[in-house]
């Protein structure tokens, strides 16, 4: 017991207060797009978040979204700390905090009148889930870059998809379908749940685009006989060096290498044309690349 307090307390030590200002920002920004955009409206948020919006409208005026953002959220990452690790539930439980506080000021304590349409957007409900989504969105993909989540469906996601056989994003999907089948059973409407829909997707695909960046890198795999000459002749154009990974044909038994090589999208072309012209039978494959990690001096 001792001891995984002790470890517990030493991940402590990987907690960056720099960290916390941006998670203070990435919860804020998704305030403002729940809150001015998808709440006025009765549109819903995904997720946890989503959830609570639901709750909030069912239940006695008393309990707020606020409320329910850190009833919800809060047993979660603390059920998942264990899988995820103290310093991202530690990330994701102060985001949620600034998430709910942010929201409760919006709604409750600044001059600000949504209880009927959006401020900003009018009763526009194709604008509300655009905008709600993408800015939601920014705030949900910050979060996730700087170490932590702003939504409990992430960590049961990771705790639970594996357990029953399928993929994160396919369980996050079936939780959201459920979720927006309850809305429109529950308000007996469809219309504002199959706007919720255009919500989430456009909010994933928002997350993507800032967890990866506008111009992710490939990771190009070149299967050759001549690696050195290649190897050679493309950290002369691009300025950088790849890898040669010895390798046999599975089918012709013959030894071959592998160059692993990082470049992107604009440099596509250019490599096949170095790579072809020294090997007309190069083998490549290109592969998207998220994140590169360098060893810090």
């Amino acid at each position: 017991m001792k001891k995984e307090i002790s470890k517990k307390l030493k991940e402590l030590n990987d907690v960056s207060l720099s960290n916390f200002f941006i998670l203070t920002i990435a919860g804020i920004i998704n305030s403002i797009g729940v809150t001015l955009f998808l709440f006025p409206v009765k549109l819903y948020d995904s997720g946890i978040s989503g959830l609570s919006m639901l709750l909030d409208q069912i239940t006695p005026s008393s309990l707020s979204l606020s409320l329910f953002l850190i009833l919800l959220n809060i047993p979660i990452f603390a059920f998942g700390l264990k899988k995820q690790g103290l310093v991202f539930t530690v990330y994701s439980v102060f985001t949620v905090f600034v998430y709910s506080l942010s929201s409760f000021l919006i709604m409750d304590v600044l001059p600000i009148d949504v209880s009927f349409i959006s401020p900003l957007a009018g009763s526009d409900l194709l604008l509300c889930a655009i905008f709600g989504g993408v800015i939601s969105g920014i705030g949900s993909g910050l979060t996730i870059r700087f170490g932590g989540a702003i939504d409990g469906i992430d960590v049961l996601s990771v705790v639970f998809a594996k357990k029953i056989g399928m993929s994160i994003g396919t369980f996050v999907m079936i939780f959201n379908t459920i979720l927006y089948t309850v809305c429109g059973i529950t308000i007996k409407s469809w219309i504002l749940p199959l706007y919720s829909i255009v919500t989430y997707y456009i909010g994933s695909r928002t997350v993507d685009f800032v967890v990866e960046g506008i111009d992710k890198s490939k990771c190009a795999m070149i299967v050759t006989t001549r690696a050195n000459d290649i190897s050679d002749a493309l950290a002369e154009s691009f300025g950088t060096s790849g890898t040669i990974v010895n390798a046999i044909g599975g089918y012709s038994k013959e030894s071959k290498e592998i160059i692993y090589f990082v470049i992107n999208h604009f440099q596509i072309n250019k490599l096949k044309k170095i790579v072809h012209c020294i090997d007309s039978d190069a083998f490549i494959s290109l592969q998207d690349v998220s994140d590169i990690i360098k060893k810090k001096e």
